[in-house]
C-alpha cells in the first residue's frame, strides 16, 4: 500500500503512548517506512503512561522536510514540548509549505498551532486545544478525523483507527 514512503513521526517526553505506536505499526504494516525523528534532547523517550518507550532515529535538525511525505505528531505532554524545539516546528511548517501530510492527534495539533499552518484550516483535536486552535485561526470541528487538505486531524486514541485510515488514504492520494 505504502511502498516507497517515508514517514516521519515525532517524538519527545511524555508522548501519548498509543498516539505513537499505534500509528507507528499501522504505517509500518502499510509498506511504509517509519524514522523516528526526535527533538535532539534525548536518545530515548517515554509515554506518559509508561507503556512505551521510543528510541529516535535521528533528531529534527538533522533531516530535511523533502525526505518524508508525512509527518506525524503524537499527543499526550510531548506536543507542549516539542514546540520549544525549533527544528521540530520548522520540519512541520516547512513539510506543509511542501505539501506533505500532516497529521497530528489530540495535543498534537499544539505544534501545528506553533509552525503557524493552522489559521483558515479545519481541524480537530483534543478539546482543551479547541481555543488555542480558534484563536490561531483555524475552524475548531469535534469529529473523530478531519481532513483538510494535506492536514489530518483526530481527538483521542479511539479515533486512531479512523486517524492512520486517513493518514494511509492521503498517502495512496499522492497528496
Amino acid at each position: 500500500m505504502l511502498d516507497g514512503k517515508t514517514i516521519a513521526i515525532l517524538a519527545e517526553e511524555d508522548f501519548e503512548d498509543s498516539e505513537l505506536t499505534i500509528p507507528m505499526w499501522g504505517m509500518k504494516n502499510a509498506g511504509a517506512r517509519v524514522v523516528i525523528v526526535g527533538s535532539g534532547s534525548q536518545e530515548v523517550y517515554k509515554g506518559k503512561r509508561g507503556q512505551a518507550t521510543i528510541r529516535v532515529d535521528v533528531a529534527a535538525d538533522r533531516v530535511k522536510p523533502a525526505d518524508f511525505d508525512a509527518v506525524i505528531v503524537p499527543g499526550g505532554s510531548a506536543p507542549d514540548k516539542m514546540r520549544l524545539y525549533k527544528s521540530l516546528v520548522e520540519l512541520v511548517r516547512k513539510a506543509n509549505e511542501l505539501g506533505r501530510v500532516i497529521a497530528a492527534i489530540c495535543h498534537g495539533p499544539q505544534l501545528l498551532i506553533s509552525a503557524d499552518i493552522v489559521k483558515g484550516r479545519r481541524l480537530t483535536s483534543w478539546p482543551s486545544i479547541a481555543v488555542d486552535l480558534k484563536n490561531a485561526g483555524a475552524e475548531w470541528v469535534d469529529q473523530p478525523v478531519v481532513r483538510d487538505r494535506n492536514l489530518i486531524t483526530s481527538r483521542k486514541p479511539a479515533d486512531l483507527p479512523r486517524f492512520n485510515k486517513a493518514i494511509i488514504e492521503a498517502l495512496q492520494d499522492g497528496q
